[in-house]
């Protein structure tokens, strides 16, 4: 086996994931975000291992990448990873217990009207699991991003991105990519209502 046989299935695999995508389901999290951020909401973010990174590259890129310093009215996205403070999480986990690790920074963090965005590939992982109920108990909005079949995450979430793929490490890069289309529809609408604000003043 050869890498040019791992770079074929990755490719396909990525494509029937990315195909596999609901796109009303898509559009409906996106305008969630949007709502949340013109509505000055916190958007809270959590997974675990790679997903965790796609967290904090979700809280990085959305405070940066979708906002523009030069705007009347600024667009300012407030992203937290949940996954991003290691002492706090340490502590949680280690005087607690892990599958709390998240749920325990919601439940002191955020308020009714806050999006919680779960990214889990099996979206059976208890700590992003007890996250999405004490969100939806807070009167949160619960965004999930999911692969193989689906898990608790996506029943529990207002809105369920699923992908539909067996493994995982296709199924995080079409996570990644879902996180840069919505900050691209982000920045894009931005743009959008700043020039119309132009055109009418």
């Amino acid at each position: 086996m050869s890498i040019e046989t791992e770079y074929k299935q990755h490719c396909v695999a990525v494509y029937h994931g990315l195909e596999s995508i609901d796109l009303d389901k898509l559009q409906d999290a996106a305008d969630a975000i949007l709502y949340a951020i013109e509505n000055r909401a916190t958007i809270y973010t959590a997974g675990n291992g790679a997903s965790a990174a796609i967290a904090q590259h979700w809280a990085c890129d959305y405070t940066k990448g979708c906002s523009r310093i030069d705007d009347p009215k600024p667009f300012k996205p407030r992203v937290i990873s949940l996954s991003a403070n290691i002492p706090l999480m340490t502590a949680i986990s280690n005087d607690i217990s892990y599958d709390q690790v998240y749920a325990y920074q919601l439940e002191r963090l955020a308020d009714v009207g806050d999006v919680f965005i779960s990214i889990s590939s099996s979206g059976n992982s208890p700590s992003v699991v007890e996250a999405c109920r004490i969100a939806l108990k807070k009167g949160m909005t619960v965004i999930a991003l999911t692969g193989f079949e689906g898990g608790e995450t996506r029943k529990l979430a207002h809105h369920a991105i699923h992908v539909d793929l067996p493994e995982y490490e296709a199924t995080e890069d079409v996570h990644q990519a879902i996180m840069h289309m919505i900050a691209k529809y982000l920045r894009t609408k931005n743009s959008c209502v700043q020039i119309l604000k132009t055109v009418v003043d």
